[in-house]
């Protein structure tokens, strides 16, 4: 397996951030020893129980104005498959997604995160930390979910800060796997997609003025896991965007759309 490894601990908040709030500079500029420097991460993902499950027909790009046509990339039972899938609420306590909101009519905006460490995972939650007003007043369960354990999404929950009733962990990536997100070093560093963080300079230096590598997972492999935005309605997928690249948040605008014209189907 090849591994890269880690050579200083000032090449840390790279592992942790993928791309640093302190550095603009393209990825053509970095230091030539960038990609020795990363840390000490599998190639290959690791595999969970539930990597059996194939819910994905095809990888390929899907924006907010295509809803419809990206949950025809899942299997009609997507629902109830991560229906059983277990994470972890932020003070610690193991639940299913089943019981997160009402599996007939409720309506739930699940917004799968990077890990805890990632700066562009704290610009995304003060963002979600922003909308909830507009997701509460929709009729909406917000629920966002990060790589790590519950004591790294406390950290974010705390210093960012976010809301801890909507906050929850998921440390082996299994909800990741059920829903096909995307991982690897070239989606999380090398993707055309990531470079959208650079337009987002202000924003992301906002969102980690209480910034801490501590957030970051002990287990690096999960640093190159990429997240994703989904909305059901009960059981049902009404909407599903995975980032293409780290940073590539879908319109939070167009998330709540979806989410109001479900409310009134």
């Amino acid at each position: 397996m090849a591994i890269l490894s880690l050579r200083s601990s000032s090449s840390l908040p790279l592992i942790c951030s993928t791309i640093s709030p302190m550095c603009s500079k393209p990825l053509s500029q970095l230091p030539s020893n960038f990609s020795s420097s990363i840390a000490s991460v599998p190639f290959t993902k690791l595999k969970s129980s539930y990597s059996s499950v194939s819910p994905i027909s095809r990888p390929r790009m899907v924006s907010a104005r295509a809803a419809t046509e990206s949950i025809t990339d899942y299997r009609e039972d997507i629902g109830e498959i991560l229906g059983d899938v277990s994470i972890f609420t932020a003070s610690g306590q193991r639940v299913q997604f089943s019981d997160l909101w009402d599996q007939k009519d409720g309506i739930a905006a699940v917004v799968l995160l990077r890990h805890f460490g990632c700066v562009c995972c704290w610009e995304l939650a003060t963002a979600l930390k922003e909308a909830k007003p507009r997701f509460d007043a929709a009729g909406v369960k917000l629920i966002a979910v990060g790589v790590g354990t519950p004591d790294k999404a406390r950290i974010l929950a705390t210093r960012l800060p976010f809301p801890m009733e909507c906050l929850y962990a998921d440390p082996e990536r299994k909800a990741y796997d059920v829903l096909g997100l995307y991982y690897g070093l070239g989606r999380t560093f090398f993707n055309p997609a990531s470079t959208k963080v650079f337009s987002r300079f202000n924003e992301i230096r906002e969102a980690t003025k209480n910034y801490t590598i501590e957030a970051t997972p002990e287990d690096r492999s999960s640093v190159l896991q990429q997240g994703g935005t989904f909305v059901f309605r009960g059981k049902k997928l009404l909407y599903g965007r995975k980032d293409e690249g780290t940073g590539d948040h879908p319109s939070l605008d167009d998330v709540i759309n979806v989410c109001c014209k479900a409310t009134v189907a």
